[in-house]
């Protein structure tokens, strides 16, 4: 596949191309240009050629060329999907999930934009005003590799309904889906240079789109060690950003959950993608009473899951993204052994040379395990077990991030307690990981600055200018 530069397809400046591998069997999935600064360059250029007459363009207008776009995706959907399983390894059921919810955003950003306006103002005896919203100009995103499609909505629906243009960067790991639904856009009739799609390492095109004097706002969704870096890149040229940095997110059963309903959506919350998600359920704790019971039922639950090739019917958890996703896993695990802890339970996994790792349930691991305090993005699931509320609470609160939180339970006090008491930027009660594109999502601390999805995002791609009226 080529990058989309201007409204054409091109190779990069320097010739150089990247290989993007099937998790699940390592067979080659596909190739891209390495794109690099001169790339970004010219997709800048062309993305400020584009913004003119694209902020010009009526905001219906705009809506109904994403509106286009998402039947066409919908049309293609499950073409798409195949390519995402193949590039980034989920089960299928899980990529067409993810194709679905990329038009789905589409969809919902082009039944708002259109309602986009300023306020009339009475300035108490100085006269009227008025406000206007202004798109900011050229917009970069980077994305990550664990929900490409959906992620890429996330930031392009909004630039595009405000009449941004916009220079994105996928995932050297899974870029090819991205490039597919960059084409549907185009199909849709988004004019040349809306869009741009440059491909390559995150230290050339990632911080080429960061640095880029040009580019008025960066969306980064990512670790939190490389949202730090893109925010130190992109201050000088007094950037907006929006950070989406993961978490490790807790999550609290209390006595008087509904156990069945909570295992299945524990597992399903923990497990999904592999484990890869940043709002995943990471460290579950749990009320004394009834942790001997849910923990029983979480390890029948775990030791079911049937772990395989994504593209396989059946298979409910695909690999890992890469070998360096598997070290780390282990790494985490050779951690708690160290420390004197143990696994609980463990899937089983095929025999097969992709980046594959077993579901694994670990109860009690000592209160310094690594799993506890870092962001814990595998299949891997540390059960804590407290003797209240207020303890629970003070370890779910405890390091550096803030992304989301969960409660289970069926008493609306302690489930008011918890959605105030949560350090996070989303608390889910009885269920957990569910992002609608309506609610604004994001976190706090080193989860992140910003809101995406809901009407709160448009705002950070959008201007004010006040107009006094003599």
């Amino acid at each position: 596949m080529m990058m989309l530069i201007g409204g054409e397809w091109a190779a990069a400046a320097g010739g150089g191309v990247t290989g993007v591998t099937n998790p699940a069997d390592l067979s080659a999935a596909g190739e891209v240009p390495q794109g690099g600064r001169e790339d970004v360059s010219a997709a800048v250029d062309s993305a400020a050629e584009a913004f003119v007459p694209w902020s010009a363009t009526p905001a219906r207008e705009r809506g109904r060329v994403l509106w286009r776009a998402a039947a066409a995706v919908r049309d293609a959907g499950d073409e798409l999907a195949a390519l995402l399983t193949r590039e980034q390894g989920k089960p299928l059921t899980e990529s067409k999930g993810e194709v679905l919810g990329f038009a789905n955003v589409l969809e919902y950003h082009a039944s708002v934009c259109g309602s986009l306006h300023g306020k009339t103002l009475d300035l108490q005896g100085m006269g009227k005003g008025l406000t206007l919203r202004e798109p900011l100009g050229v917009c970069g995103a980077i994305i990550p590799w664990n929900l490409p499609a959906l992620i890429m909505a996330w930031k392009t629906a909004p630039a595009l309904a405000t009449g941004n243009t916009v220079v994105l960067k996928p995932s050297s790991e899974a870029p090819l889906c991205c490039l597919s639904l960059a084409s549907k856009l185009q199909e849709a009739g988004l004019p040349p240079g809306v869009l741009n799609v440059v491909t390559g390492p995150g230290a050339a095109v990632g911080e080429a789109i960061a640095s880029h004097p040009g580019v008025r706002k960066v969306s980064f969704t990512g670790s939190s060690g490389t949202g730090k870096r893109v925010a130190g890149i992109a201050a000088p040229t007094l950037k907006r950003l929006t950070l989406e940095l993961g978490g490790s997110d807790p999550a609290i059963v209390c006595e008087d959950a509904d156990l069945e309903r909570a295992a299945d959506g524990i597992i399903s919350a923990r497990f999904y993608n592999c484990g890869q998600a940043c709002t995943s359920l990471k460290r579950l704790y749990v009320m004394e009473p009834v942790a001997d019971r849910l923990i029983s039922m979480l390890k029948e639950r775990v030791s079911a899951l049937r772990v395989g090739d994504g593209g396989e019917s059946g298979t409910q958890m695909g690999p890992l993204v890469s070998l360096q996703q598997q070290r780390l896993m282990r790494s985490f695990m050779d951690d708690l052994r160290s420390r004197g802890g143990e696994e609980a339970s463990r899937g089983v996994v095929p025999d097969m040379k992709g980046h594959f790792f077993p579901p694994t349930l670990v109860t009690d691991p000592p209160s310094d395990a690594r799993m506890l305090d870092e962001e814990l993005f595998g299949p891997i699931l540390p059960v804590v077990r407290t003797s209240s509320l207020d303890e629970a609470m003070e370890l779910a609160n405890g390091g550096p991030y803030g992304l989301g939180a969960s409660v289970w339970t069926r008493d609306l006090d302690t489930a008011r307690a918890c959605a105030e008491g949560f350090r996070s930027g989303m608390v889910w009660v009885n269920m957990h990981l569910r992002v609608p594109v309506e609610a604004p999502f994001g976190g706090i601390g080193d989860s992140g600055m910003g809101r995406e999805n809901g009407t709160e995002s448009l705002d950070s791609y959008m201007e004010w200018k006040t107009v006094i009226l003599g």
